[in-house]
């Protein structure tokens, strides 16, 4: 059975209590995104701290996330490692946690040798391997590699390659894609700055750091779309793109999870290396979500 990505889906941080991962904390936060309309959840990504995480805590993670979330929500899960096996042994564990597809990054350290062939038997090795769909997550603000639009097409012609998490930011590209790639090939929006945008073209999934703080506003903004309400829609957007920009360019991690503290999830602190936002900072965001009507 095909796996249907439309919707809207936060990429959730991972919230740790004294450096340790908090999984009831991870509970209380899917408890209370459960009724917000969202059609599913994506852990394991960049907002989920991924790159500081053991996969004994992946694990522990997805065990978690899996009980906390209704049937009738997808899981999608990050997997990308730096090499072809170790991605498709995590993957394969991810799966036999009942993840429902997984999202594999683009391999980065070697970025200079790594050419599109490369490229290409590394994510058709990985789909091979998997027992569940994948979808590439092209990244490059955190790669440094944006992948070329032809081998994306290509990718897309394996049965087991379902679709791509574009977060380049580039609303051409993802038009190119759509335009270019098989109409059974998903795209995923995964840049706040391009959401209308891409919705307006005929994208139909979206995962979102503003989803976490704005779940309720990006599910009415894409049901809008779907109903061709276009003024509805814009308004939508211009009021909650300020705090997108907050959650997800200018603060970072830390700056969404200080967002989440002011909404009354359980946000915490990012894992060190990465530091707390400082006050000033945290009260500028307090003005960012009131002003967007997120927070009273």
């Amino acid at each position: 059975m095909k796996l249907d990505l439309q919707g809207i889906f936060p990429p959730i941080p991972t919230p740790f209590e004294d450096g340790h991962c908090a999984p009831h904390r991870l509970e209380e936060n899917l408890a209370r995104w459960n009724d917000t309309g969202l059609s599913g959840y994506l852990i394991l990504g960049s907002n989920g701290e991924a790159p500081l995480l053991s996969e004994a805590e992946k694990l522990e993670l997805v065990r978690v996330a899996r009980a906390a979330i209704p049937a009738g929500k997808i899981l999608l899960a990050g997997s990308g490692l730096e090499s072809t096996d170790a991605t498709s042994v995590l993957t394969y564990r991810l799966a036999d946690l009942g993840v429902d597809a997984a999202l594999v990054l683009t391999p980065s350290y070697y970025r200079d040798l790594l050419a599109p062939e490369a490229m290409r038997r590394h994510f058709e090795a990985v789909a091979e391997a998997s027992p569940i769909p994948i979808l590439l997550y092209n990244v490059p603000r955190f790669t440094g590699v944006n992948l070329p639009i032809d081998l994306v097409v290509n990718l897309a012609q394996h049965p087991n390659i379902i679709g791509i998490k574009d977060s380049s930011g580039q609303l051409g590209q993802l038009i190119e894609l759509r335009e270019k790639a098989p109409s059974h090939f998903q795209l995923i929006i995964g840049t706040d700055s391009v959401f209308l945008g891409g919705l307006a073209h005929g994208v139909r999934g979206a995962i979102l750091a503003v989803a976490n703080v704005a779940p309720r506003e990006c599910v009415e903004l894409f049901n809008a779309v779907e109903d061709e309400k276009w003024d509805v829609a814009q308004a939508l957007a211009n009021r909650i793109a300020p705090a997108g920009r907050a959650a997800a360019s200018r603060f970072g991690v830390p700056g969404l999870k200080a967002a989440l503290d002011e909404l009354g999830y359980f946000g915490g602190d990012p894992r060190p290396p990465l530091l707390p936002v400082s006050e000033k900072v945290r009260k500028e965001i307090r003005l960012i979500l009131q002003q967007a009507g997120l927070l009273e």
